[in-house]
């Protein structure tokens, strides 16, 4: 079972969430992965208690190693986010950027707000369908 289909790159057949066909920086395309995770998973509980954000940066960090080839073609973010709502530092910095970006072109000076909320929202719908899928799965009894 594969989580995503693969061949992004002809290359080494990975294949990052997206790309953007306009350059972003630097004479390269803008390329990133999202990824969810859980700070009450047993592997970072303990760094959680001390610290905010330990999960988001060590996805940030497993993101980066997997896709570290492609440095030399595309800029690489890693877009980090814990269930809890916190964001890895690299990811705040490019939603900081890109909703710059996207006020200088609309003429609304919230977008930056904006694009927080709507991912905000979006992860409140990610924890409401797997809080439902374990409730469901309580209720019939099966893992």
């Amino acid at each position: 079972m594969t989580k995503e289909p693969i061949g992004l790159f002809r290359t080494d057949r990975k294949r990052p969430d997206g790309v953007t066909l306009v350059l972003w920086q630097s004479g390269k395309s803008l390329c990133w992965d999202v990824t969810v995770t859980c700070p009450l998973a047993e592997s970072y509980i303990d760094r959680a208690a001390l610290e905010e954000g330990p999960a988001a940066e060590m996805a940030d960090t497993c993101k980066e190693e997997k896709y570290v080839d492609l440095g030399a073609r595309c800029i690489f973010e890693p877009i980090a986010v814990e269930t809890l709502g916190v964001f890895n530092a690299s990811a705040h910095h490019l939603l900081d950027d890109l909703g710059r970006r996207i006020s200088e072109n609309l003429g609304e000076a919230r977008e930056t707000s904006f694009l927080y909320q709507r991912i905000s929202i979006l992860v409140q719908r990610f924890n409401a369908v797997l809080l439902l899928h374990d409730s469901l799965l309580a209720r019939d009894g099966t893992d």
